[in-house]
């Protein structure tokens, strides 16, 4: 997304809230903006957890209707959902295609403007700038049961400040793909993947042990399984950076005991080359994510696991990604809203949205069933997502992708490059870009 579109956006949605404010506008959070009672005839209502453990009756505002952003690619799956909820609850909804992509930008005008959709689905790191500008509900009516039913990365991405926000309904992270013809099982730690190598890495041959790309996204496992981390305060606050920390340090010391196994300079390493040569049978360990599938899939007997334990006994720790159902702030009917979201966002509809458009679950139980625990792709990102930290959604991460990447391009090809002098001047780097803006 164009960030000064995305700026210009927000602004104006904060100016608008103001006016609104001082204008007395309607109360989002009120069961009914017209002050109306939800009356006797009210077709269905929900049950959500009190915090007693008792569970408490939550009903839909009278002659509730709603509207659903979603996008093209997923509307015959919503469609569904939507028959589903509209049975049990007798809630009409209607849609309007608006690309993922797009879906923050468009509700911080249309959402002032009434125009956007009652519920939304957004990625994790367009929600910090959601939640500033006043455009989301807090998840508060099924906070209890969502934070039961969904792995711990997906909770995270969809909160911010310590507030849930959103109803999270899919994941994404990297794993390793692994060619069954030469690991019929996968190998679970680096050791073994160096000992593999010493029979199997021949340059002259062009043949590889494993590939990942020299970037920050997908060289995070050797930062944050030790310690590190982009930003403090599970990473929202810039002025905390830990990219050269002693637990960074440490991560990137291996990362160079590696340069054996994978002999090549850290910018011939694309992902055109590692996928040509995966396919071709001479990479034996890919490190990439779900949108690569289709590449292998009649190609290669290759399977998915998660990325090997590091020589501290810890799993690797890879970024991921959170789609999640939002609640639009200026919903007319935010109770019925929040049923939707909570409602397109259980384990049924989770799965359902798997088998349809092969979307990995965020619903812990979901990832427990046989359709994803027997599936050797999916099982393996499911499995690699329950070890993940959800990429920053700050606007400053953008700061920091071209020193990191610098930073590990020094000092994978240079073994004379010393790890604390290049992660300090990294540091210094980012600082210096972030405190320019």
């Amino acid at each position: 997304m164009n960030m000064k579109k995305w700026g210009m956006s927000l602004l104006c949605a904060v100016l608008m809230v103001g006016l609104a404010a001082c204008g007395g506008g309607n109360d989002s959070n009120k069961a009914s903006p017209s002050g109306e009672s939800p009356s006797a005839t009210t077709p269905a209502s929900a049950s959500a957890p009190s915090s007693g453990g008792e569970e408490e009756v939550v009903e839909p505002e009278a002659g509730a209707k709603l509207k659903v952003w979603e996008s093209k690619e997923q509307m015959p799956y919503m469609k569904k959902v939507a028959e589903g909820f509209e049975k049990e609850f007798g809630i009409p909804v209607t849609f309007e295609e608006v690309a993922g992509g797009d879906q923050g930008g468009r509700l911080a005008t249309d959402g002032p403007a009434k125009l956007a959709g009652d519920v939304v689905s957004l990625p994790h790191d367009q929600i910090a700038q959601a939640v500033k500008a006043g455009l989301l509900l807090p998840n508060d009516l099924f906070e209890e049961e969502t934070r039961g039913s969904m792995l711990e990365a997906g909770i995270n991405a969809s909160s911010y400040d310590g507030v849930l926000y959103g109803y999270p309904k899919s994941v994404e992270t990297y794993a390793m793909f692994y060619n069954k013809d030469l690991f019929p099982e996968a190998p679970k730690t680096w050791d073994e993947i160096v000992n593999f190598a010493g029979t199997f890495t021949n340059a002259k041959e062009n043949k590889y042990a494993i590939m990942w790309e020299f970037v920050g996204y997908y060289s995070y496992p050797f930062i944050g399984s030790f310690g590190g981390y982009f930003f403090g305060k599970d990473n929202t606050d810039p002025s905390d950076i830990g990219l050269n920390n002693p637990g960074t340090i440490e991560g990137f010391e291996f990362l160079k005991t590696l340069k054996p196994i994978l002999p090549m300079n850290a910018a011939d390493v694309t992902y055109d080359v590692k996928t040509q040569l995966f396919t071709d049978g001479k990479l034996a360990l890919n490190i990439d994510g779900p949108w690569s599938v289709s590449a292998f899939k009649d190609k290669v007997n290759f399977g998915v696991a998660p990325l090997p334990a590091m020589p501290n006994g810890k799993p690797s720790t890879s970024f991921s990604g959170v789609k999640s159902y939002y609640v639009n702030s200026y919903s007319q009917y935010p109770i019925a809203a929040r049923m939707f979201a909570n409602y397109a966002a259980n384990k049924e509809n989770q799965l359902l949205n798997y088998e349809m458009t092969g979307a990995i679950p965020a619903n812990r139980e979901a990832g427990e069933d046989p359709k994803i625990k027997d599936d050797p792709i999916v099982s393996g990102f499911f499995q690699q997502f329950a070890n993940s930290t959800p990429m920053p959604g700050i606007a400053e991460i953008n700061a920091v992708w071209d020193p990191l990447k610098a930073a590990f391009t020094t000092l994978w090809d240079d073994p004379k490059a010393d790890v604390k002098a290049t992660l300090d001047s990294t540091v210094n780097t980012i600082q210096t870009v972030i405190s320019s803006k």
